[in-house]
């Protein structure tokens, strides 16, 4: 990732416009988002806490919170469709073990050293087995390889899930069971299972996939259903982003909250927040505006993107880290936004179809 050559890239392979899906428009969105999330993430270390400016940074952060159970729900909502047409176990768990299982095993040692190599960790870290026992079981090899692991897991259980796809159950049904599903997980895991990362396991994220199981086998229907009803969904998710701003951002400052209050409201709204995200998609994805091409190009390599870009605003941060007056500060995280997010995409894009390319990201 190091290698990556900001100023002369080999140029992306040519995909032809047909080709590019409303999957791939949501893909680009979500991946827009989560560099933007972390940018926003590096900015609010170097504004004034008690600033105007730090305020308005924290609220596009927390706004910016849907990536992983947008992603989870997308995965939901392929598989599916895929898994409904044909599921041989033997191919699927393999398939899935290459394009998912090996990333992440791979990605997590280059983390690890990776923080080592930058000073973030002490090198005894590398022989501790209690150290690896925590990157590997709950991805915290670095801060964003919990998606790898969930995903994997997702992978798992979205062929148990099977028999509820063929009913074709209604999204709405879905968005109300997955609810309820999700709050009684809650429960059993404070009561019960106690488990120290929930949010980096699968049971965190039943709400979003339930519903991606629903859309999935409802697929071909869903730009009608969205179309009829987003004048309901769309204020809702207006609600419910105004009831869980406040509380993430007394999260985000260390102030008490209400576990229970916090985390329902936060699934409410990334949920609904995947769902608007896909009807957004399906809208645009015949326009043939540069935007909406490069966005879709995107999520061709959201994956590589995803991976690498981390590493990459840890190295522009060391090189020169941003300062001076709040715009400054802006304008410079606004460049490395750029870089980190167009890098990758591209050194993505050059290798895509080639050996490198699968043994770096499984694809």
């Amino acid at each position: 990732m190091k290698d990556a050559d900001p100023v002369s890239p080999a140029p992306p392979a040519p995909v032809p416009k047909g080709n590019l899906t409303a999957i791939d428009m949501f893909r680009g969105l979500t991946i827009i988002e989560v560099v933007a999330h972390h940018s926003t993430g590096v900015m609010l270390r170097y504004l004034d806490p008690a600033s105007t400016a730090h305020l308005y940074t924290l609220i596009l952060n927390r706004t910016l919170h849907f990536a992983v159970p947008a992603f989870v729900f997308l995965s939901a909502v392929v598989l599916t469709r895929s898994l409904l047409k044909r599921f041989e176990p033997r191919r699927y768990f393999w398939r899935r073990l290459t394009r998912g299982g090996w990333p992440y095993l791979l990605w997590s040692v280059l983390y690890a050293l990776w923080y080592v190599w930058t000073d973030q960790r002490v090198p005894e870290s590398l022989t501790d087995p209690a150290r690896w026992r925590d990157w590997l079981l709950y991805g915290k090899a670095s801060y964003h390889l919990y998606f790898l692991l969930v995903a994997l897991e997702v992978y798992v259980v979205l062929p148990l899930m099977l028999p509820l796809a063929r009913r074709k159950p209604s999204i709405t049904a879905a968005l109300i069971f997955g609810a309820a599903l999700q709050l009684g997980l809650y429960l059993l895991n404070r009561e019960v299972l106690r488990l120290p990362f929930p949010a980096s396991t699968v049971l965190w994220y039943m709400l979003p996939i339930t519903l991606g199981v629903a859309v999935g086998a409802r697929l071909d229907e869903f730009p009608a259903w969205w179309r009829r009803r987003r004048w309901v969904l769309l204020p809702v998710l207006t609600l419910a982003f105004s009831l869980y701003l406040p509380e993430a951002l007394a999260y985000a400052r260390g102030e008490r909250v209400t576990p229970i209050v916090y985390s329902g409201l936060s699934w409410l709204y990334t949920s609904l927040t995947a769902l608007a995200l896909l009807g957004l998609a399906f809208r645009v994805q015949r326009s043939a505006s540069t935007v909406r091409l490069t966005v879709a190009l995107l999520g061709t390599v959201s994956l590589q993107v995803y991976l690498i870009h981390p590493a990459l605003l840890q190295a522009l941060e060391r090189w020169d880290a941003p300062q001076g007056t709040p715009w400054q500060v802006a304008l410079t995280m606004l460049g490395y936004f750029l870089l980190a997010l167009g890098v990758p995409a591209l050194l993505g894009r050059a290798l895509l179809n080639t050996r490198l390319s699968t043994w770096l990201f499984g694809r």
